[in-house]
């Protein structure tokens, strides 16, 4: 009786199939990044277009100033602060003696955010330039001016651009730049910066 001879792979056969996957693998990678770039912009994005608009309703429903704010210290909750420095994420919070600043004392916290790894935030000179250094206010009849903090009279309707960026070019539409028009109007669009993160104009 014969046995039947068992036959597995040649060396040839595996280095073949190895070039292959390595190809497979070298042309998903890319791609791959490009989809958790793309990802990480769409979520900081759309968690600042949420507290700009919880502020904005919170302004309206208590009577008072409340606004958004770059922070540093950002996860540590109600120790952030509103900061040009080392920003890392944001806060919107209820402002309640119009200083434009949140005050642990006498305001309310209603969000904390934070930045995605590699993601970077810059904004038109109307809030401050590449740093954010000025909170997006909101008065109780639901509109930021274009003197946020407290103080000025501000009798301009707000139209300011807040870029969130990753110095890459994967994806080509490495930055999300999120805009407040006529001092309300909340909306999102995609900008390629050519892999670099400038901070962008006036509107």
């Amino acid at each position: 009786m014969s046995k039947a001879r068992a036959r597995g792979f040649t060396v040839i056969e595996l280095m073949v199939t190895l070039a292959v996957a390595a190809i497979v693998i070298s042309m998903a990678v890319p791609s791959f990044q490009s989809v958790v770039n793309g990802n990480k912009l769409a979520a900081g994005a759309n968690e600042l277009m949420a507290s700009l608009q919880a502020a904005r309703m919170e302004a309206i429903r208590r009577g008072q100033r409340a606004g958004v704010c770059f922070s540093t210290k950002t996860n540590s909750g109600v120790d952030a602060t509103c900061s040009n420095a080392n920003v890392d994420g944001w806060i919107a919070f209820v402002d309640a003696n119009g200083d434009g600043d949140f005050d642990k004392a006498g305001d309310t916290l209603i969000r904390v955010s934070t930045l995605g790894a590699g993601v970077v935030v810059s904004a038109n000179p109307a809030l401050g330039g590449l740093v954010p250094g000025k909170p997006i206010i909101f008065r109780p009849d639901g509109l930021a001016r274009d003197e946020p903090g407290g103080g000025g009279p501000g009798t301009g309707l707000l139209d300011a651009v807040v870029r969130l960026c990753i110095a890459t070019t994967r994806p080509a539409a490495n930055a999300r730049d999120v805009g407040i028009a006529s001092g309300s109007r909340v909306a999102i669009t995609n900008f390629d910066g050519g892999g670099a993160c400038a901070a962008p104009g006036n509107p």
